[in-house]
C-alpha cells in the first residue's frame, strides 16, 4: 500500500499543535519501578509453584513432565479430556521432544492427527476447526498470570491456540519468567540482537473468557472451553 502525503500531513498536525514536529518518542523515566520486584529473585521452582497456583485462578490444569515421559502425559491428558483428532504445532520441538515418534504412533491408533504444514493453507485452519485438541510450545510463559507467549510463525498458526475446543500447552520450564515485564525485555533484547521476533505474538491465559455481562465469568466465548499447561522439567 502507498501512503501519499504523509510528511506534509504529520507537519501540518504539529504546526497546529504549535510544537515541532516529533519522529521518535523517549520512554519515561519513573521513580519508582514495582513491576522489578515482583517474584524479584525467585527460582526455577517458585516460578513454576506461582504458575500452579494461579493456573487454579484461570482456570487451567497444570502437568509436570519430563522429556522422556512427555509423550505419556500428554498421551493422558488426552484421553481425559477424550480426544481424538488434534491440530498440532510444527518445527524442530516437536522431533526434541519425541512428540513426533508420538504424533505418527498415535495417528496408527486411530488418531487424527494434523501438524501445522505452511504449504497446505486454507487446509490447516479448517483441520483445526473440527480439532478437539490443539497443541502448541510456549516461547515464554508468565507466572504471575499463568499465560503462555506463542510467536506465531510458519509453524505454529494462531489456529491452533484458537479453535480447537481443548488448547494444550507444552511449557519448558526455561521459559517460565516472572510476568510481562520481563517477557517484553526478553522481546525487545532478541529484536535488538538482531533476531526478529514474529511479527505475530499470541499471548494466551487458559480458556477463553468473558465477563462482559452483568459481572458474570462465562469461559469458552470465544475459543477453547478447556486448557492444560505441561510443565516439561528439562527441554
Amino acid at each position: 500500500m502507498t501512503i501519499h502525503h504523509r510528511e506534509s500531513f504529520l507537519n501540518n498536525i504539529a504546526d497546529q499543535l504549535g510544537r515541532p514536529r516529533r519522529t521518535e518518542v523517549e520512554p519515561p523515566e519513573y521513580s519508582v519501578q514495582p513491576q522489578d520486584r515482583v517474584l524479584a529473585g525467585a527460582t526455577a521452582d517458585e516460578l513454576v509453584d506461582v504458575l500452579d497456583k494461579q493456573c487454579e485462578v484461570i482456570h487451567t490444569n497444570l502437568e509436570k513432565a519430563t522429556v522422556e515421559t512427555l509423550p505419556e502425559v500428554l498421551r493422558t491428558v488426552l484421553e481425559g479430556y477424550d480426544v481424538r483428532s488434534i491440530a498440532a504445532a510444527a518445527g524442530p520441538r516437536n522431533e526434541v521432544s519425541g512428540l513426533d515418534e508420538f504424533y505418527n504412533r498415535l495417528t496408527g491408533e486411530g488418531y487424527e492427527v494434523h501438524v501445522w504444514d505452511e504449504h497446505e493453507g486454507r487446509h490447516n485452519v479448517e483441520f483445526a476447526e473440527r480439532a478437539g485438541a490443539g497443541i502448541v510450545f510456549s516461547d515464554l510463559t508468565l507466572a504471575e498470570s499463568g499465560t503462555v507467549t506463542l510467536f506465531n510463525d510458519r509453524f505454529n498458526g494462531r489456529s491452533i491456540s484458537l479453535l480447537p475446543e481443548t488448547f494444550i500447552a507444552i511449557v519448558p520450564k526455561r521459559t517460565i519468567v516472572p510476568r510481562m515485564t520481563q517477557a517484553g525485555r526478553l522481546i525487545h533484547a532478541e529484536e535488538s540482537k538482531g533476531n526478529p521476533v514474529s511479527s505475530c505474538v499470541s499471548f494466551v491465559t487458559g480458556p477463553s473468557n468473558s465477563a462482559d455481562i452483568e459481572m458474570n465469568l462465562i469461559v469458552g466465548v470465544h475459543g477453547p472451553v478447556k486448557a492444560t499447561y505441561i510443565v516439561v522439567e528439562d527441554m
